[in-house]
């Protein structure tokens, strides 16, 4: 059975509501890890430094096993707890939430905090473009300047029909293509090449990762 691994969001986006004269500002912030969402919870402390409240949910690691929640000052569970929550139902990882609340001198109660992280979380992650993982076959094809375009076409409509993805081309002595595709996937991959080519073009196989998704 294929291991299915949590999605991540390819860009931040920014979210705005007001509820009971409150101001939310939710941000969603792809993040490499725990570090890195640290530092995009300080500048985004730094840049809302009037806010009252700067509460924070993360979740981070390949499989999603490393998550951390902040009420910041909010009754206990009221915020990071509930902004945890959605991130956990939409089985998303790497990214970091921070809601920026500025009280606007209406008291919201707990139900009413939570009602109001978890809308601000989710709408913010409505406008987010998701990206998918997967466990892919890191591929190389050496290909001779002179056909490097034609092969690039191919290989840029292969992906678009395989469980695969293209990476960067690089140029020295030959043009290396770089590709990530499904180990059911590979036979296929090697047939057309070959095809293509009349049996020139060899794909050279090797580790299998977890990689970003993206289609051309």
């Amino acid at each position: 059975m294929t291991r299915r691994y949590p999605s991540t969001i390819a860009a931040a986006v920014e979210h705005e509501i007001v509820i009971t004269k409150s101001r939310f500002v939710a941000h969603a912030v792809p993040v490499t890890g725990p570090a890195d969402a640290e530092r995009v919870i300080a500048e985004i402390r730094r840049a809302a430094w009037d806010a009252r409240h700067h509460c924070v949910a993360m979740v981070t690691g390949v499989l999603g096993d490393q998550a951390r929640s902040s009420d910041d000052g909010e009754p206990s569970g009221t915020a990071g707890v509930p902004m945890l929550e959605v991130l956990r139902r939409r089985e998303l990882t790497d990214v970091v939430l921070v809601v920026s609340r500025w009280f606007g001198g209406v008291k919201l109660g707990a139900g009413g905090l939570v009602r109001a992280y978890s809308t601000s979380a989710s709408e913010a992650l409505d406008r987010a473009t998701l990206v998918r993982r997967a466990a892919l076959t890191e591929v190389t094809i050496d290909v001779e300047h002179g056909d490097a375009g034609r092969v690039d076409n191919v290989l840029r409509d292969w992906v678009r029909h395989h469980d695969a993805t293209l990476g960067t081309t690089t140029y020295g002595r030959l043009a290396t293509f770089a590709l990530a595709v499904s180990a059911g996937d590979l036979d296929a991959l090697r047939a057309d090449l070959a095809a293509a080519s009349a049996g020139a073009l060899v794909p050279v196989v090797g580790a299998e990762t977890v990689v970003d998704v993206v289609q051309p």
